[in-house]
């Protein structure tokens, strides 16, 4: 789909000649009629219009212009024998009417996001399908056709002819004739028919007869792109880092291998690895740790206590004599005759400290550190001298 829109689908040049025709045309799948959309994809490329109504091209998932699968790019032939799905789509007028019915209800009950039919229940991914799909758009699609005055020796129009003026191809070739319902239903496609020999000449790795052997080798490393200094195996992480010995070698591998690589069915990540200075700051950077996680401050703790947040005299030893408030409703005995917490010491005891509304002001880190706000004790005494 992307192939057919076009190389940049933002440009308003490509869309001022766009056009939408409502019913236009009927579908070359099942005769029906429906809505023709008619656009240039870019400059010096021929216009391209749907040939499929939207209900053909959701029951097989492919495009409605060059009606290749939607995921993989590939033709409907190729998808099917990698997926190994058989889905025989009824070819007579009756029979397809009735097929197409029920498809348009099975379609509008889903989400859309996915096939419907046998395609829907196939496995997800395919690992030849894989290796064949295109990476990149195929932009020479949407090339003008041949000038057929041009091969003659007649085309007078030159430069501004808006055919292409090169050499046509072997009429004998297969890919010269390609018919659009044999690619909808997946047989015939000489397009399949080359990707799938393609597919049958891949090398093969056969198993040794030697179950004892679990050791695999992997050759060629530093022939295919430089020099490899260290490769170092993560298995927490499901991850590896291959370091190179030049940067040069590094961009080599990085641009021939994004994208690229597969292995069971899954296609991996390739990301530049960062260097030790950066990967030290990040991790304390804003509370991020090194894994990328962001860590959220504990709600309700205080920040970072004083050394001597108690207001306390630097000379005073760590034990001394506390005395705890009366509970509520008593009132407090005389000062000196309340029982102490902590038995004292003998001479080497220290001196019992001041009260609190005595003491020099300080600094205030707890609430209850502050003298204003414990007036229960004065409350108290102008309670008891009354």
């Amino acid at each position: 789909m992307a192939t057919s829109l076009g190389a940049n689908t933002y440009n308003r040049q490509n869309w001022e000649d766009a056009t939408k025709e409502k019913y236009g045309k009927e579908c070359k799948i099942c005769a029906r009629p429906f809505t023709v959309f008619r656009w240039c994809p870019g400059t010096r490329m021929r216009f391209k219009k749907t040939e499929v109504c939207q209900t053909c091209s959701k029951m097989k998932n492919v495009c409605q212009t060059c009606l290749l699968d939607l995921e993989y790019g590939l033709p409907i032939q190729v998808r099917d024998t990698g997926l190994a799905v058989k889905d025989d789509v009824p070819k007579s007028d009756v029979n397809k009417e009735y097929y197409t019915q029920n498809m348009e209800r099975e379609i509008a009950n889903s989400d859309g996001t996915r096939p419907v039919g046998l395609l829907g229940k196939a496995p997800s991914s395919s690992d030849m399908l894989l290796k064949l799909a295109r990476t990149t758009p195929y932009y020479k699609r949407n090339r003008p056709h041949i000038c057929s005055f041009w091969v003659k020796g007649e085309c007078k129009r030159g430069e501004e002819c808006p055919y292409r003026h090169e050499k046509p191809t072997d009429p004998d070739d297969p890919l010269a004739d390609q018919n659009i319902k044999d690619r909808y239903y997946g047989i015939n496609d000489p397009v399949a028919d080359k990707l799938l020999k393609r597919a049958s000449t891949m090398p093969r790795l056969d198993a040794p007869e030697d179950k004892s052997i679990t050791t695999l080798y992997i050759g060629g490393l530093g022939d295919t792109f430089g020099e490899i200094r260290t490769i170092t195996i993560v298995q927490r992480q499901q991850c590896a880092f291959i370091q190179f010995a030049t940067r040069q070698a590094a961009e080599s591998a990085a641009e021939k291998s994004f994208n690229k690589l597969i292995i069971n069915g899954r296609r991996l990540t390739v990301k530049w690895g960062r260097s030790q200075a950066a990967r030290g700051k990040d991790s304390i950077k804003d509370g991020v740790s090194e894994m990328g996680s962001r860590l959220d401050p504990v709600p309700g703790l205080p920040g970072e206590a004083p050394a001597n947040y108690f207001n306390l005299d630097p000379g005073t030893s760590s034990v001394m004599n506390i005395s705890l408030p009366p509970p509520p409703g008593i009132n407090p005995p005389p000062p000196g005759f309340g029982p102490p917490m902590f038995h004292p010491m003998g001479h080497m005891a220290p001196p019992m400290p001041p009260p609190m509304g005595m003491r020099p002001p300080g600094h205030i880190h707890y609430p209850s550190q502050d003298p204003q706000r414990m007036g229960a004790h004065a409350a108290h005494g102008a309670r008891h001298g009354d």
